[in-house]
């Protein structure tokens, strides 16, 4: 083996400023909530009817956006003039749709679209011009996701896989012969591709391959036309490497990696020397996204402790600047190109804890793009809502209960309320468990500090967002140390004053859910009451029945159920075994096309506390998949939630309604 020959060259010349570390709270106690006398009371209906707006595509020539939203109750597709204006409808479809990508050529947008949440998506082009629609796939039991146009409009990239399958592969389809042809086969079941991006001469095709355990990842490079594909980042341990954008001269690929210190950074890779020069080398998470269209600079997105800006950076004078931004979670948008023809325009998102995610326009006229002004494209906060009704949450770290990790957590402390150790507390559990809570919009912890709830959204190890040791750090341990920190959360919540210790509410989705449950079952005595949403609870069932690419991170990352070495531990961290310990009432959501946590994970629960003479209420909404897309399904859905969390946990001088 010839290790040393194959090693990537590192180079460190150029580095970013350290990023500033933000303010935090780690003493309880001086957490404290706002007066706000004007604050009114919140519904369900008006919170879910604000809008959700999802991926983004430039016209060709610069004058209209592609996007994805609910203004109809379904996600479809709309456009809207880049000046800003009324949208409109381009697709009508009963079924959620994704990925909007404009032809160069502006005659077509490519979209992909589901059935009733099951994941089984289809790729679709629809006229930008008339509204015909046309099914490019049209392949039940294969999936096919992240249509990208090649620069000469002449052919479409996407990854595909089989219902049955367990790895992602790419596809070329020629658009003129409509005919498809494979960049990638024979992949083993333990990896997958994906991430492509196009040459500038729609050449060569790169893209990333990563291991299902989420433990290595490497950067190739293929020709389209002979679909020859090359690794350029040959390396010893584990690393991860994921491609972004090519150079225009195709010569280098801008690339974010922690091979440089365990946490995500971004460099530039030589194709031919494979030799990577560092942008940045920080201890937060850093993306890297493209390259200005002059090619003369890049922008990257970093993530310190949940809020996250967008930088750009010089590449001749090695100068970095962060955009001045409103502060929450800002990321470039767009499909090829966050840029509109000419340059000066960058599309980005805006997401914050008191607005919903927005497209915004970002116009400079400087090179450096260092100074400029945004203006809102979409305008999601409809319905009479208003942002000063909701809570800004505080950042806060507590240490782990083994005292290996420091948590981050955001609290939300209602308006106007008195520290006086009478109101209850939700302990809101993210899923994953490779995410991360951030500051952004969320309609349903809202509505619930809103009627006078608070709430603390830990960071839990195995969260993104600090570095790989700590994304590890629950691997062959999910609902153990993960548990202990969430548990740990509810300790610290309790301290701030406000408090009631018997009115504590555990609750989250996937696999949120999934720790709601562990949380129940291994510490019942805490918890008044549990709503685990989507949930997954028996890792025996969960990993037969569930879509087998998840099923391979399942047996990397958690163990076999065949293997008798883990048959122990999978028993112990299946809350299924253990609802005789339930004493808190519980309320479930599930979705009966969901091919991640399938229904019959939520339905075992309700009838084991039932069969236990316990207090378990389940809703399953058939036509829904892994979380819930119809805004009247999400609307019934959160409105039960509230209805049976005022009833068995009520706030002070509640009513005990919803409106």
């Amino acid at each position: 083996m010839r290790h040393l020959a194959l090693t990537l060259l590192l180079s460190m010349t150029t580095l970013a400023q350290t990023l500033p570390a933000p303010s935090v709270v780690t003493d309880p106690k001086l957490i404290s909530g706002k007066n706000n006398l004007e604050a009114t009371k919140l519904s369900i209906e008006k919170l879910y009817m604000t809008r959700v707006i999802g991926g983004s595509s430039w016209s060709p020539d610069g004058k209209t956006i592609a996007f994805i939203s609910n203004i109809s109750g379904r996600n479809n597709l709309w456009t809207v003039p880049a000046t800003g204006g009324w949208p409109t409808q381009l697709t009508v479809s009963d079924h959620r749709q994704s990925s909007p990508a404009w032809s160069p050529d502006g005659k077509w947008i490519a979209y992909i679209s589901d059935y009733d949440g099951d994941e089984m998506w289809d790729v679709y082009m629809v006229s930008a011009a008339t509204g015909e629609v046309i099914n490019l796939t049209n392949t039940r039991e294969i999936a096919e996701i992240a249509p990208q146009w090649s620069p000469d409009g002449n052919k479409l990239a996407w990854e595909v896989k089989p219902k049955t399958s367990s790895t992602w592969e790419i596809d070329i389809f020629d658009i003129a012969y409509r005919k498809v042809s494979h960049l990638t086969t024979g992949t083993p079941p333990e990896l997958s591709n994906g991430g492509s991006v196009w040459s500038h001469d729609s050449k060569s095709i790169a893209y990333s391959q990563h291991h299902a355990a989420g433990k290595d990842s490497n950067i190739f490079v293929a020709d389209v036309e002979t679909a020859k594909s090359v690794k350029i980042t040959e390396h010893t341990g584990e690393k991860h490497y994921r491609v972004n954008d090519f150079s225009l001269d195709g010569k280098r690929l801008l690339i974010t990696s922690d091979a440089a210190n365990g946490y995500s950074n971004v460099a530039l890779l030589d194709i031919a020397t494979k030799k990577i020069d560092w942008l940045t080398h920080d201890k937060w998470e850093i993306d890297a996204r493209q390259f200005t269209p002059d090619g003369k600079s890049v922008l990257w997105e970093a993530n310190v402790d949940g809020n996250t800006d967008i930088y750009v950076h010089n590449l001749t004078t090695g100068k970095t600047h962060s955009l001045p931004l409103p502060k929450g979670v800002n990321s470039p948008g767009g499909a090829a190109t966050a840029f509109s023809h000419d340059g000066n325009q960058m599309l980005y998102y805006h997401n914050g804890p008191q607005a919903p995610n927005d497209l915004w326009i970002y116009e400079t006229t400087t090179a450096d793009m260092a100074t400029g002004k945004s203006i809102a494209v979409t305008h999601s906060l409809v319905a009479g809502i208003r942002s000063d009704d909701m809570v800004e949450p505080q950042l806060v770290r507590y240490p782990s209960r083994d005292g290996k990790w420091q948590i981050s957590a955001f609290v939300y402390v209602p308006y106007n309320l008195p520290r006086n150790a009478k109101n209850p507390a939700i302990v809101y559990v993210h899923g994953g468990p490779t995410s991360q809570t951030v500051n952004s919009f969320n309609r349903i912890v809202q509505y619930m500090v809103n009627q006078g709830y608070l709430v603390i959204a830990p960071n839990y190890r195995g969260s993104t967002g600090y570095g790989k040791e700590f994304q590890k750090a629950n691997f062959k341990d999910m609902g153990g140390g993960d548990l202990e920190d969430t548990l740990a959360a509810a300790d610290w919540i309790q301290k701030t004053g406000y408090v009631d210790p018997k009115k504590l509410i555990i609750m989250g989705a996937s696999y949120g859910g999934y720790m709601s449950m562990m949380a129940v079952t291994k510490a019942p005595d805490v918890w008044a009451a549990g709503v685990p949403i989507v949930p997954f609870v028996n890792w025996f069932t969960e990993i037969d029945n569930e879509d087998p690419s998840l099923q391979q991170w399942d047996l990397a990352t958690m163990g076999d159920p065949k293997k008798e070495e883990d048959k122990a531990l999978l028993h112990d961290r299946s809350p299924i075994f253990f609802v005789d310990k339930i004493k808190a009432p519980l309320f479930l959501l599930a979705g009966g096309h969901d091919p991640r946590c399938p229904k019959s994970e939520a339905q075992q629960v309700a009838d084991a506390v039932k069969k236990n003479g316990g207090d378990a209420d389940l809703k399953i909404y058939e036509n829904e998949g892994h979380g819930f897309a119809r805004v009247e399904n999400q609307i019934d859905a959160y409105r039960h939630v509230a209805e049976f969390l005022k009833a068995r946990v009520p706030p002070q001088d509640c009513s005990c309604s919803v409106e």
